[in-house]
């Protein structure tokens, strides 16, 4: 039970950022007194730190965050492997023959995604399919309303090393949703985690 626990806090703070002791057993359905325990030890194991935030009036809040090495507590796709054989390739092909391989990606997912999408006639629900499989890729997605439009926020990034080591991953990422979603639709990206965001966000509505 208690390592049960101390995941689902872990996955409470990835999935949602940083948050009190309160809010965090407020949504995990367990005592205060409980989730600091487990906060006390996993801050112990550095996989969570705090910060004391001050409000307007009475004492600081203290907010716990996940730490780099609580981040990476969540898997990225063999990352050592993904480097090694994109180093490879970009020796031995070069910039062409990485751009060949995500373009390659690019037209994988396409497939994937507009077989997903089609089946759906509203936005709202081609945003739903469309994160129900990003999740199933490793991404952690989700879906909510923001205003005129949606926001699909990706908690997780399953392939962090392959797009750090190559920022043509992002910009095809972009440009797939763009693509799946069609001219009718806008796509803008307003948090992207490797320009040190928490996450990645899509902001998406339609052009009518």
């Amino acid at each position: 039970m208690a390592d049960r626990t101390r995941t689902r806090l872990l996955n409470a703070l990835k999935s949602s950022g940083p948050q009190t002791a309160a809010d965090l057993a407020t949504g995990l359905k367990v005592t205060t007194v409980a989730v600091r325990q487990h906060l006390d030890g996993l801050h112990q194991d550095e996989l969570v730190d705090f910060e004391d935030v001050k409000g307007s009036v009475g004492r600081p809040k203290r907010v716990w965050a996940l730490t780099s090495a609580g981040h990476q507590q969540f898997p990225d796709s063999h990352s050592n492997l993904v480097l090694g054989l994109l180093n490879g390739m970009s020796e031995i092909f070069g910039e062409d023959g990485l751009e060949k391989l995500i373009a390659h990606r690019e037209a994988e997912s396409r497939k994937t995604y507009s077989e997903a999408v089609a089946a759906v006639a509203d936005l709202p629900g081609k945003l739903d399919a469309l994160a129900r499989l990003r999740t199933q890729e490793g991404y952690m997605a989700e879906v909510t309303r923001d205003g005129n439009g949606y926001l699909l926020i990706e908690n997780h990034c399953s392939i962090c090393a392959a797009a750090t080591a190559c920022q043509g991953f992002c910009r095809s990422e972009l440009k797939l949703f763009k693509d799946v979603l069609g001219p009718d639709i806008q796509v803008e990206r307003t948090e992207h985690q490797l320009s040190g965001d928490r996450r990645c966000v899509y902001r998406i509505e339609s052009r009518a």
